[in-house]
């Protein structure tokens, strides 16, 4: 299954890679790290080829000689063979009230025809996460200001309908606050991913929960949101020893300001159209660090960049031990970004579409059948493979 030039529906061969390593088949597959674009060497099968003319995804049959020929190509060059044995088991964070397209990981597993189970602050503080193996996090403010859309939304029906949703929520399962609240739900995301899981997180996710990790116990919620006065302390009081990324940053107290925390870098001149900016994948040995190899996988090493509420991560707040896989050399942000939790892995992802630069309130979805080889949502989809993996390895 090629994933260079020659792939009629990059999007859509994730979809079939996981197909065949779900139940009931459980088919052995193989990615090839940096083998023409990051290809996959799936069962030569009538089922296989049944599926891929479904999903309209191109396959090439090759015999023995010709694999053979592949794997000498991979071992004289900066490439790996990673074994694929299993489905991993996906949950998507999101709110009952939100449609799918507000989140464009339920987009691209939905176009890539991949399952995966909703899960939101109930069923998290009841355990379910145990179930899962990977878990998806997008635009969900964890330090309850509700994404700091106060004061430009504050008077629309569906802002009142989030924060009636959340501070019922927290109400019902016995919180005295949504800060609080979420605070608990960060907290179970946090041990679950120490534990051994596989965390991915994007736009305001990302940076909103290692705030409301920094921020426990401590009341940074402006008074003009949840109706009780902020610690005017808060900065002084953070605690960043149990946060995933990020240290010694400030939270934003404005509540007016839409920015939670200095974490993320917006661009000077933000406007509804792309210029043309791009972000580049950095290149890893695939022997010797087939993870983070395997998480940069594409056709093409420069990704447009996209906005979101988190744009960027300011790489000045990045912890030491961080791995910076997308990149804007030369100036203080980063992109794309992966770490080491415990047990487990976390990957965060800035921005909030990769096909739509500057996503506004209320548009229509993205259409992913006219985005069949996009860069930026490949990134997404090879996080998804990524707890498949026989071989856990870590970069030291």
């Amino acid at each position: 299954m090629p994933m260079d030039r020659a792939q009629t529906d990059h999007l859509r061969a994730y979809g079939l890679a996981y197909w065949c390593l779900d139940a009931p088949r459980g088919y052995q597959c193989e990615w090839l790290l940096n083998y023409r674009g990051g290809s996959f060497l799936v069962p030569d099968l009538p089922d296989v080829h049944g599926r891929a003319g479904e999903l309209g995804v191109a396959c090439e049959a090759v015999g023995n000689a010709q694999v053979g020929g592949i794997y000498n190509t991979i071992a004289a060059g900066n490439m790996e063979r990673l074994v694929l044995t299993r489905a991993p088991r996906i949950a998507v964070y999101i709110p009952p009230d939100k449609e799918p397209w507000d989140d464009a990981v339920t987009l691209a597993l939905t176009y890539a025809q991949v399952p995966y189970e909703k899960v939101w602050d109930r069923e998290i503080l009841s355990g379910v996460l145990s179930r899962f193996e990977w878990l998806h996090l997008h635009h969900e403010d964890f330090t309850g200001q509700f994404g700091k859309f106060w004061a430009n939304f504050g008077h629309e029906p569906w802002y009142q309908q989030m924060t009636l949703t959340a501070r019922q929520t927290a109400a019902d399962l016995g919180f005295p606050s949504v800060q609080a609240l979420k605070a608990a739900v960060a907290t179970r995301i946090a041990e679950w991913t120490q534990a051994g899981g596989f965390l991915f997180a994007m736009c305001l996710a990302a940076d909103s929960l290692d705030v409301a990790l920094a921020a426990r116990g401590i009341d940074i919620v402006p008074a003009q949101i949840d109706g009780t006065p902020a610690d005017p302390n808060a900065n002084r009081r953070l605690d960043f020893s149990s946060t995933f990324a990020f240290r010694d940053f400030r939270i934003e107290q404005n509540a007016a300001a839409s920015e939670i925390a200095d974490i993320d870098v917006q661009p000077p001149n933000p406007g509804v159209s792309s210029r043309g900016e791009t972000f580049e994948l950095f290149e890893f040995s695939a022997k010797q660090d087939p993870i983070c190899t395997m998480l940069v996988q594409c056709h093409t090493n420069l990704v447009l960049d996209f906005l979101g509420q988190t744009s960027a991560f300011r790489r000045s707040a990045l912890k030491d031990t961080l791995i910076v896989l997308g990149d804007f050399p030369g100036e203080d942000k980063v992109k794309y970004i992966h770490g080491d939790y415990g047990k487990g892995t976390f990957t965060f992802y800035a921005g909030h579409d990769p096909e739509d630069y500057a996503h506004l309130v209320g548009e229509p979805p993205t259409d992913l059948s006219l985005h069949k080889h996009s860069p930026g949502y490949r990134l997404i989809l090879n996080n998804i493979l990524f707890p498949a993996a026989k071989v856990r390895q870590r970069k030291t």
